[in-house]
């Protein structure tokens, strides 16, 4: 299955349909951005503009407190802004939910709740599945397609407590992949990945962003940063500083080999 296809849920999450993009709409345009914590002075965003085409891939720079946690939250619709307007495939945040997948940091989750791997894995999928709905043959094989490619299907049956934090952070990642988003959130997607696995992981973004898959990550690796992705936001104390287009490091052959291999599709 592609990014483009929807299979509307018999009962959605919340009463809120399927809605397919604006036609010529951007993956992500954000315009005038401002959100406060409660209880505080200086906003966590202040007059955030960008967007992100299809495709594209966008890394989020900045030292802790700049923004970059609260963006994505922003974006994902788990935080309401102040001000602005948050625009995704043309639809406010929620919209387009099932379109939307996010990948939190590792430590948002409590890894003592007693699920196995497949089973989280899994509960990327519910957008598709609504409320009273079993998941389904091709759900379960998008889940073990998603696994493989990443490495960590002979995880699957294991508990997430066992896991390292480098095995987290790659099931956590199948987890958001394997909804077949259109707009992919990361923060800090390589944290506690190997030099090994982080080169899976970034083919496994190639092929996404070759697929058509709109990739906005956090990061802090400037290496990563200069080898994989189109452009780059800095930002410092919630707003904006500068925005810096990256010049491609891979050679003609292996952006062409990359872009051959298909994204992980669900079997029908």
């Amino acid at each position: 299955m592609s990014a483009s296809t929807v299979h509307e849920p018999w009962l959605a999450y919340g009463g809120r349909r399927h809605r397919g993009p604006q036609p010529g709409a951007a993956a992500l345009q954000i315009a005038g951005l401002t959100f406060r914590y409660p209880h505080r002075d200086r906003p966590a965003l202040e007059q955030v503009a960008f967007g992100v085409q299809a495709g594209e891939r966008v890394a989020l720079v900045g030292g802790n407190g700049a923004g970059k946690s609260t963006l994505l939250k922003a974006i994902a619709g788990l935080l309401r802004p102040e001000a602005g307007d948050i625009r995704v495939f043309g639809h406010p945040p929620g919209g387009c939910h099932h379109r939307t997948a996010f990948l939190p940091q590792r430590s948002e989750l409590d890894w003592r709740f007693p699920i196995r791997v497949r089973e989280l894995v899994l509960t990327g999928r519910y957008p598709h599945l609504g409320w009273l709905a079993w998941p389904r043959r091709r759900d379960r094989q998008s889940v073990q397609a998603v696994l493989e490619r990443l490495g960590v299907a002979g995880l699957a049956e294991r508990q997430i407590g066992e896991l390292s934090g480098g095995q987290q952070q790659r099931v956590l990642l199948a987890r958001a992949l394997v909804q077949e988003a259109g707009l992919l959130l990361l923060d800090e997607p390589l944290n506690a990945v190997d030099q090994t696995q982080r080169q899976a992981v970034d083919e496994v973004l190639t092929e996404q962003s070759a697929a058509g898959v709109a990739v906005l990550a956090a990061t802090h690796d400037l290496d990563w940063l200069a080898r994989s992705f189109d452009r780059a936001v800095y930002l410092d104390q919630g707003r904006i500083v500068r925005i810096v287009r990256l010049k491609p490091q891979n050679s003609g052959n292996e952006a062409a080999e990359c872009r051959t291999r298909p994204a992980v599709r669900v079997a029908t």
